[in-house]
């Protein structure tokens, strides 16, 4: 997966806007940031609940693996050399709605 294919998947969803966050381009909604991407182009950061994290970096060990901040896990952490887009999609997707507020998200 290339990092244009993420970017345009994250501001195709409602609402989305992409904003530096220091040297990070950020992915948010309503002024959350629900993904980051490292200027190196090589990896995406989600930032998905406990559940979401465990069965992500479960199910696809090779280009998945939690993201930390300090000691605390906050989401994962993926290698797009090698992802699968629609997986991808479908995690950005879960990034979004759970930082989306709730009328955006039909909730």
């Amino acid at each position: 997966m290339k990092p244009e294919q993420l970017r345009q998947y994250a501001l195709s969803l409602p609402e989305a806007s992409e904003a530096p966050h220091f040297d990070y381009a950020s992915f948010r909604v309503g002024g959350r940031i629900f993904a980051t991407m490292p200027p190196d182009g090589k990896h995406a950061h989600l930032f998905l609940d406990d559940e979401q994290r465990e069965l992500a970096v479960r199910l696809h060990p090779a280009w998945v693996e939690t993201l930390t901040w300090g000691s605390k896990a906050v989401g994962v952490r993926i290698r797009l050399a090698g992802a699968n887009p629609k997986i991808v999609a479908a995690l950005v997707r879960l990034a979004w709605e759970r930082r989306a507020p709730r009328a955006l998200r039909g909730d």
